[in-house]
């Protein structure tokens, strides 16, 4: 429930405000004076609004909105006067008030006003964790992470972000590795710098040592300048290699040499060149497994996580649920042009509920798709027909099993992680090989369907996908090219 502020010295009036919002459905937080409020504000930044009343004993509304922005306090201000004077509405204005109402105001007033502060609060915490982002000054508190199961991983960022130790961020896909990179970048010394992303999965074997190492005019076919890679292109910066488990061997040994010398040697070149890069590397594998079984180079494993991150899944961090969906509302209804300003109790419930296996991406995605295709202010139950579905399918499956007990060979640990992230939501349809004239379609149209299937399934890890075509990777990749894929791929890459 969205707390808000009320600050009045009378009585009345703040008992009066404060069921008014607790009617709207608002968690109702109250103060007598200015300086108790202004407490309030420094131990809890997740105050959703404030009214505040402008003439109180001790510090009055003005003096409050004065020390906020001295301080950096940015929970919206709704300012209540008894003087409707012009200039008091003004200098309010000013002072960084986003409404002001008369008393007394009538309840609808009121309920509005606050919806629009905290819509347009969200909305402006979306744009200044954006800007943060692409300026490589993003840190801690540009992220949603009040969860308590964050705190180690935002402790161990402000730690990482003293020096230029390697860092290894392991956890699922979507979890948000990324953002954890660059408040490791934004809190550090290299704040400001570049930051460039490199996803090692989704870039084909033969292409991977000159877009990471960049590569000489002529030193192979096609090569018609010289190309600066990613490593020259982070210099001064902050290197992210997502994915970075999906490396060919061949291209590990040349890693291992940067990290260690602190030189690059682009194909071609008759020299290495230095580079000044911190690397920060993300996998959503276990490379001590990788390592093991000789897919990944063992050395390099260590020489990368001198410094682990974990960051838990959304399911173990189901409190930051409600504060990411606002999130998502404020700048998806912005892009879209809807007037969404909100989600029902009920339907937050429903997402609170549910195990995200695809964890912040996908509600990201159920949020967007939500605001689509809605048409009311408020996202319902009903906008979320798929969360609604596959809760109520594993309700029906967890049924099942209980009535209908079924002998099974064991399975290996990561084989049922597997099954569980990416089990079939509902049977094939019959109908699926028939193309829109009636005839069967073609043999290459379902292959076609399939690769882009499963590198959208296995989010562009092309040897997860190869492996579950059964097919080699040099193949997978030729099919690429005769289907038109490989350039879109490459430029994602890039």
């Amino acid at each position: 429930m969205t707390r808000v502020l009320i600050v009045d010295d009378d009585p009345v009036q703040l008992r009066l405000t404060a069921e008014v919002a607790n009617r709207a459905g608002f968690k109702p937080l109250l103060a007598t004076g200015g300086e108790q409020a202004l407490t309030i504000l420094r131990d809890d930044r997740n105050i959703g609004a404030m009214i505040l009343d402008l003439v109180m004993p001790d510090l009055d509304g003005m003096g409050v909105m004065e020390v906020m922005a001295r301080e950096g306090l940015n929970t919206p201000v709704i300012i209540q006067t008894a003087n409707a004077s012009l200039e008091t509405v003004v200098t309010a204005m000013r002072q960084g008030a986003v409404d002001y109402f008369v008393k007394p105001v009538a309840p609808e007033r009121l309920i509005i006003s606050l919806r629009n502060a905290m819509k347009l609060d969200a909305l402006e915490a979306a744009v200044r964790s954006e800007r943060s982002r692409r300026s490589g000054t993003f840190t801690a508190a540009d992220m949603i992470a009040k969860a308590p199961t964050m705190a180690r991983v935002l402790s161990l960022c402000a730690k990482a972000a003293k020096s230029t130790i390697p860092v290894l961020i392991e956890g699922e896909t979507g979890v948000g590795k990324e953002l954890i990179a660059r408040i490791i970048q934004g809190t550090g010394d290299r704040a400001g710098k570049p930051f460039i992303t490199v996803n090692c999965g989704a870039i084909p074997p033969n292409l991977v040592e000159s877009i990471l190492f960049g590569h000489k005019k002529g030193s192979f076919t096609g090569a018609t300048s010289d190309q600066a890679g990613k490593f020259a292109e982070a210099h001064n910066g902050t290197l992210f290699l997502d994915e970075v488990g999906e490396l060919p061997l061949e291209t590990q040994v040349k890693l291992l040499r940067a990290l260690q010398e602190g030189e690059i040697e682009p194909v071609g070149a008759s020299k290495p060149e230095r580079v000044n890069v911190r690397v920060i590397s993300a996998t959503n594998r276990r490379l001590l497994n990788l390592a093991k079984s000789g897919e990944f180079r063992e050395d390099l494993y260590y020489r990368l996580n001198v410094f682990p991150i974990y960051v838990p899944p959304l399911r173990e961090r189901l409190e930051d649920v409600p504060a990411l969906v606002a999130h998502f509302i404020a700048r998806f209804a912005a892009e879209a042009g809807k007037r969404v300003i909100g989600i029902s109790p009920v339907a937050l419930d429903l997402l609170a509920s549910y195990a995200w296996p695809g964890n912040i991406r996908q509600l990201e995605n159920a949020v967007y798709r939500a605001i689509v295709l809605t048409d009311g202010a408020f996202l319902e139950s009903v906008d979320f027909p798929q969360i609604v579905a596959q809760i109520n399918g594993r309700e029906l499956a967890a049924s099942a099993i209980e009535t209908a007990p079924t002998q099974q060979s064991p399975i290996h640990i990561d084989d049922a992680l597997g099954r569980q992230r990416y089990a079939p939501e509902a049977p094939a349809a019959i109908d699926r090989f028939i193309a829109p004239t009636g005839e069967v379609t073609a043999l290459a149209e379902i292959e076609r369907a399939a690769i882009v299937f499963a590198i959208e399934h296995y989010g562009g890890r092309m040897s997860q996908v190869a492996r579950a075509l059964k097919i080699g990777r040099s193949t997978l990749y030729r099919k690429l090219h005769e289907y038109g894929l490989a350039e879109t791929l490459l430029s994602d890459a890039a």
